[in-house]
């Protein structure tokens, strides 16, 4: 629990802990924390001064909240609920069942909870609108928003409608003539390129890197001969498999830089050639895998240098970036394909030097 910046303010900070329960009684959890027990910390801590407001950060979950390879039918059905980083009873609107039927704001949950056990009165309504039900929210929102309503988008860490849900709202308010506003907010894309060191006279921002990874790949692909810097978020889970994937596309001496918790108290900004920035992400990782260090962790937002402005490279030069990917599986002709766009070298001019450098 956090002061907010207004008085009577508290803010609950989501730590990732998924059992805490809405009363001993009742919860499905045994011998884990209440709702009542935070409240009665809250209340003390405050020496009596009145709680007005309560905002709910979910912010340490990065990136989509409910697994794109899940089923919304699985939320009534009592398996899954979108993953917040605080939550009541694992998200089971019935903490006596286990397979109660889940909500699909799980945080916002804990927060209505808080607030009704700290006495705050809350005037508004909470509707859930993400990627999966955002088309059906739309209409729905806009009416009310029609008739006087005043209707707040708020997402966990992205800007709406850019890096997170909210898109179809806006269209839809357009269509109608309803009129709404933006309340800009931080944003990690100008402090990254600001920060990054590399060269972003112009630039352009591709929000999240294909999880896939033949779709990563083929995004990739794409930015060979990208004249602007690039900026992309990427999660600390995935940065070293899309850094990995950089360096076979891109080669190991683009620059990039890996900015990671921006503003926060751990921010880290290390600007390095990909197959630099690989081996570090990987170093970490092993570290952190027998418990020697934390890993690679918080958001990450990840600024690609331009394409260089030099010419096709030397075909006996990438002999060996080919003989790497053919080591690791890949066709020769396939490795030959990906080196040769990367570096702007002749496919067949590379594979004939691999022939020639193998007799």
């Amino acid at each position: 629990m956090l002061a907010g910046d207004e008085p009577g303010q508290v803010i609950l900070r989501g730590g990732g802990d998924v059992t805490l329960q809405r009363s001993k009684d009742s919860g499905f959890f045994t011998d884990a924390p209440t709702i009542e027990d935070l409240a009665g910390q809250v209340t003390e801590a405050l020496g009596g001064q009145p709680v007005t407001s309560v905002v709910v950060d979910n912010s340490v979950r990065e990136g989509d909240l409910f697994n794109s390879t899940w089923s919304t039918d699985d939320i009534g059905a009592g398996n899954v609920a979108p993953l917040g980083a605080v939550m009541l009873d694992a998200g089971r609107t019935d903490p006596t069942e286990n397979y109660s039927p889940r909500s699909n704001t799980p945080a916002a949950d804990a927060g209505h909870a808080l607030a009704d056990a700290l006495g705050v009165e809350i005037t508004g309504k909470v509707v859930s609108n993400y990627d999966h039900n955002e088309s059906d929210r739309a209409a729905g929102l806009v009416e009310s928003a029609a008739g006087g309503a005043r209707v707040l988008v708020v997402t966990d860490a992205g800007m709406p409608a850019v890096s997170d849900p909210g898109l179809p709202l806006v269209q839809a308010a357009q269509e109608a003539g309803v009129p709404l506003t933006c309340l800009p907010g931080p944003s990690a894309v100008p402090t990254a390129l600001a920060l990054s060191g590399v060269g972003v006279g112009h630039f352009a921002f591709d929000g999240f890197a294909p999880r896939k990874d033949g779709d990563r790949r083929r995004w990739l692909e794409t930015l060979v001969d990208e004249k602007r810097a690039v900026a992309f978020f990427e999660s600390p889970h995935r940065l070293g498999r899309t850094l990995d994937a950089a360096v076979e596309v891109l080669g190991p001496d683009r620059e990039a830089a890996v900015c990671r918790e921006l503003t926060k108290t751990y921010e880290q900004v290390r600007r390095a050639p990909l197959g630099e920035l690989a081996q570090w992400v990987a170093e970490a990782t092993a570290t952190a895998e027998k418990g020697e260090g934390p890993g690679i962790r918080g958001e990450i937002t990840v600024v690609l240098s331009a394409a260089p402005e030099t010419g096709p490279a030397d075909p006996a030069d990438l002999v060996g970036l080919v003989e790497e990917q053919v080591a690791s599986g890949v066709r020769m002709k396939e490795a030959c394909k990906t080196i040769a766009e990367a570096h702007g070298a002749s496919r067949r001019e590379l594979y004939e030097a691999v022939l020639a450098s193998r007799r």
